[in-house]
């Protein structure tokens, strides 16, 4: 059976200040969350030991810190990081940030904050 999923029937929950998530999809193999982050918010310092993930902005502009660099993504373009990279998200700017996050396997058991 097929389910059609958005932000108002998938199940929601906050994280970090004052952040939202919503899981659209989340299986041992597959997580699928759309997230927003408040102006002038960020999260933690971690890592996956076994997750991937790809993170695709829909709206404004992220911030990744990524081991030794930084790179700044924008509006519908987005950045593949790799299990063991020590790695978080910011939103440094004036603007909402709006993003997908897509999990190889799931990251639930496989998060390390620094």
């Amino acid at each position: 059976m097929y389910k059609v999923i958005d932000k108002q029937t998938a199940k929601h929950y906050f994280w970090g200040d004052n952040c939202d998530s919503w899981i659209l999809s989340d299986s041992e193999e597959l997580s699928i969350k759309q997230e927003s982050m408040p102006s002038h918010t960020k999260e933690k310092l971690h890592f996956h030991t076994q997750a991937q993930q790809f993170f695709f902005i829909l709206k404004g502009t992220a911030t990744f810190y990524l081991n030794d660099s930084i790179e700044i993504i924008g509006e519908q373009k987005g950045l593949l990081i790799n299990a063991k990279t020590k790695h978080y998200i910011a939103n440094e700017s004036d603007e909402v940030l709006d993003f997908l996050v897509i999990s190889q396997p799931t990251t639930n058991n496989d998060r390390t904050t620094i």
